[in-house]
């Protein structure tokens, strides 16, 4: 009886230790996805559900990071909505400047004056991940890779990535060129979302050119199960950097990893994310979690302020009004929306039509610094003087309008930040389009300057 008890005393007494092993394997598996984060202070990553935007996994995801070629991405996602819009097609040529023919490898080599085709520019930029693409697609659809950036920048704020600036098309190292793990997690949902039959590319495994052919830097393609795209990239200061899409039966994440030591060891943590917390991703959801922003470059076109003098008073309808800022402090004059349509039909311009609600981005986790969409846009607020280049009945029109003013605006507006501010006026509520962070009253009134020589209305005033 001695015996038995002493046995089964034992038994007991090695229990509460079996349960601590058990707890603190499961503890090493908890900590397994931050295993790289300990040993590299560059490791940023972030999981999120694409049906739900629930945030699954975040290690330093809002620390500022260098994209490198992740920076393509939204490259290309001009580029699809240069398609949609019909200023370029497919088979449109894109000619190589000496600028864009001397960009640094990765690149296709081709030789200044050649050309290819914007299909074959965005095969480059999947597969090869090719630079001097990248600037000839940049100098085309903005006449300058400086003038791209700036709408890379702004196209940014409108989807929601409140930390990103663009400098280049490629990524090649910009110190000011930044972005975090989120919100390149925003632009892989964005890219999903608004372009989903043009996504396809970023599932090739090759691109034939010439006589060459170039297999895709993504090796997650066709070697994990769901992974179907999108982007890596690489520089000294970026580390190796990951973002990957996946798509298993009804479950759907997009994974992003920043800062890897060596392409394996990245590679080796993206799979690592995928295995642990694609099971845990919701089967249910109707995703759409990124706003479009931005409405078409004709809509922009029709919304462009008037040169000089002052604009007639017109019937209008006071649930669609534009108003317009002047350089004088006096009250803005306002037009009627019907009038404005009938003095665009002769110019076939369209005008968009005013949304009855504006609804913020819907945040892709909690806690993130999100664009403020009726404030500002970001979350910290502006400092300094500010300018103020009109006002618009619709969010997206005074984005667009920023939009176009920062593309026009140059040196006068390289570290302003847009921002759109909410108001009501006659029970209407409208949408001031803004530019603020001006250290002084000199900064700002050279930005109205450059502005009013570009056709652009504008005024200046301490914030």
């Amino acid at each position: 009886m001695y015996q038995r008890k002493t046995k089964l005393s034992h038994r007991f007494a090695s229990l509460p230790r079996r349960i601590f092993s058990l707890l603190a394997i499961a503890g090493m598996a908890v900590a397994l996805a931050s295993a790289p984060a300990a040993a590299n202070s560059k490791y940023a990553g972030i999981v999120i559900d694409a049906k739900t935007g629930k945030t699954l996994y975040a290690y330093n995801a809002d620390k500022l990071r260098y994209p490198a070629s992740l920076t393509k991405m939204m490259t290309l996602y001009m580029v699809f909505e240069a398609l949609d819009r019909g200023k370029i097609k497919l088979g449109t040529r894109i000619k190589f400047s000496s600028n864009a023919a001397k960009e640094p490898p990765t690149k296709l080599g081709v030789r200044a004056g050649r050309s290819i085709t914007v299909e074959q520019g965005i095969y480059s930029l999947v597969t090869k991940s090719a630079n001097d693409a990248s600037t000839a697609i940049a100098e085309h659809l903005g006449g300058s890779e400086a003038k791209f950036a700036r709408m890379m920048t702004a196209k940014a704020r409108s989807l929601g990535m409140s930390k990103t600036t663009f400098r280049n098309a490629h990524g090649l190292p910009n110190s000011k060129q930044v972005t975090t793990a989120r919100d390149m997690a925003r632009l892989g949902l964005a890219l999903r979302e608004h372009h989903p039959r043009r996504y396809k590319y970023f599932s090739a495994r090759s691109f034939k050119f010439g006589k060459s052919r170039f297999s895709n830097h993504n090796r997650l393609l066709g070697t994990v199960r769901g992974v179907d795209g999108i982007k890596t990239g690489y520089t000294r200061a970026s580390g190796f950097n990951l973002v990957s899409s996946v798509v298993d039966r009804d479950r759907s994440i997009v994974a992003v990893v920043m800062g890897g030591r060596t392409g394996a060891r990245r590679n080796a943590q993206m799979k690592k994310l995928i295995s642990r917390y694609l099971p845990k991703a919701s089967t249910r959801g109707g995703g759409n979690l990124i706003a479009r922003g931005a409405p078409t470059a004709t809509a922009v076109a029709a919304l462009q302020l008037p040169k000089i003098g002052p604009v007639p008073t017109l019937r209008h309808r006071t649930n669609a009004r534009l108003e317009l800022a002047y350089a004088a402090p006096t009250p803005a004059p306002v037009v009627g929306r019907e009038a404005l349509a009938r003095s665009l039909e002769a110019q076939k311009v369209a005008i968009p039509t005013p949304a009855p609600a504006v609804v913020p981005p819907a945040p892709i986790a909690s806690g993130q610094a999100t664009v403020d969409p009726v404030t500002t846009a970001s979350t910290s607020a502006m400092s300094g003087w500010m300018i103020q280049i009109g006002a618009m009945p619709d969010r997206n029109a005074a984005v667009a309008l920023l939009s176009r003013a920062q593309g026009a605006g140059g040196g006068a507006l390289s570290n302003a930040e847009p921002f759109t501010m909410a108001y009501t006026k006659n029970n209407q509520q409208l949408y001031r389009a803004r530019f603020g962070g001006f250290s002084g009253q000199k900064g700002a009134t050279r930005a109205c300057s450059a502005l009013k020589k570009k056709g652009f209305a504008c005024w200046a005033t301490a914030n």
